[in-house]
C-alpha cells in the first residue's frame, strides 16, 4: 500500500532537473554504456513513475515474501519521505505494528532516471526484509556487545570500559555481515524487479552514478562493481 499523501507530491512538484545522486567513481564494467549524462524525469513524470512502480512491484514483492518466508508480515507500506533536505535515500524498516515499511525520500525519486531504477531500489529494498535482515543485523549486534563486553571484563576494565566495549562490540556485530546483506539484496531484488516486468541491468545502472565505497573494512556496502557483478550473474540465471 503506498502512502499517497498530497504534501509528497506538492513538494515533488518543486524539483526541476534535480541531479541529487552525485557522480562518483564510475565501476570498471558498468551494466551497459554509463547513464550519468541521462537526463532526470521531470517532476511530474517522476511522481507518476514511482506510482506506477509501486503498484506494479509491490505484489509481486509480497508474492516473494509469501513465498520464501512463514510467519512473516509480506503487507508491505510504500511511504514517500517528504522532509526537506532529505538526501536521495529510501530504507527500510518495520512499524510498531511489525508491518514492514520501505521508504523514498524525493530527492531519490526526482533523481531517477527511468522506471526501472524505481523498480529495482523497490525490489532492493523489500528483499531485505524478506531475508529477515534487520533481525539478523540486531543477532550480530547483540553477539559483538557480548563478546566484546566479555573481553573488557576479562582485561579488568571497569564498568565504564566494558559500557564502551559494549557499543563498539554492538556496532562491529552490525556491520559484520552488511555487506553480505546488501548482495543477497541485490540478487533477490534483481529477481522481484525482473518478475514485475522491468529491467534490472537498466535499474542498476544507477551504481554508475553514485559513489563507489570501495572494499572499505567494516563498510556498510561492497564495491559497485560487485553489486553489479550480482545483479549481471542473477539475470543470467533467471
Amino acid at each position: 500500500m503506498i502512502k499517497n499523501t498530497l504534501c509528497a507530491f506538492v513538494a515533488m512538484a518543486t524539483l526541476t532537473a534535480c541531479d541529487v545522486a552525485p557522480v562518483g567513481q564510475t565501476p570498471s564494467a558498468p551494466a551497459t554504456p554509463a547513464s550519468a549524462s541521462t537526463p532526470t524525469l521531470s517532476a511530474s513524470q517522476a511522481a507518476r513513475s514511482f506510482v506506477r512502480v509501486v503498484r506494479t512491484v509491490e505484489p509481486v514483492a509480497e508474492r516473494e515474501c509469501r513465498a520464501r518466508t512463514q510467519g512473516v508480515n509480506c503487507d508491505f507500506h510504500i511511504v514517500v519521505d517528504d522532509r526537506p533536505g532529505q538526501p536521495a535515500n529510501a530504507f527500510q524498516t518495520i512499524d510498531r505494528q511489525g508491518r514492514p515499511v520501505v521508504a523514498f525520500t524525493l530527492a531519490l525519486i526526482g533523481d531517477a532516471r527511468n522506471e526501472d531504477e524505481l523498480a529495482f531500489v523497490l525490489g532492493h529494498e523489500t528483499a531485505h526484509h524478506i531475508a529477515g535482515h534487520i533481525e539478523r543485523q540486531q543477532q550480530n549486534a547483540v553477539a559483538g556487545a557480548v563478546i566484546f563486553s566479555g573481553l573488557a571484563t576479562l582485561a579488568g576494565g571497569g564498568s565504564e570500559a566494558v559500557r564502551t566495549a559494549q557499543r563498539l562490540g554492538a556496532e562491529v556485530g552490525a556491520r559484520s555481515y552488511s555487506k553480505d546483506f546488501e548482495l543477497e539484496a541485490d540478487a533477490l531484488g534483481t529477481i522481484i524487479t525482473a518478475r514485475a516486468g522491468f529491467n534490472p541491468l537498466r535499474g542498476a545502472e544507477f551504481f554508475t552514478r553514485i559513489p563507489d565505497p570501495g572494499d572499505k573494512f567494516l563498510g556498510t556496502h561492497p564495491p559497485n562493481a560487485s553489486r553489479i557483478d550480482v545483479v549481471r550473474r542473477t539475470v543470467n540465471g533467471l
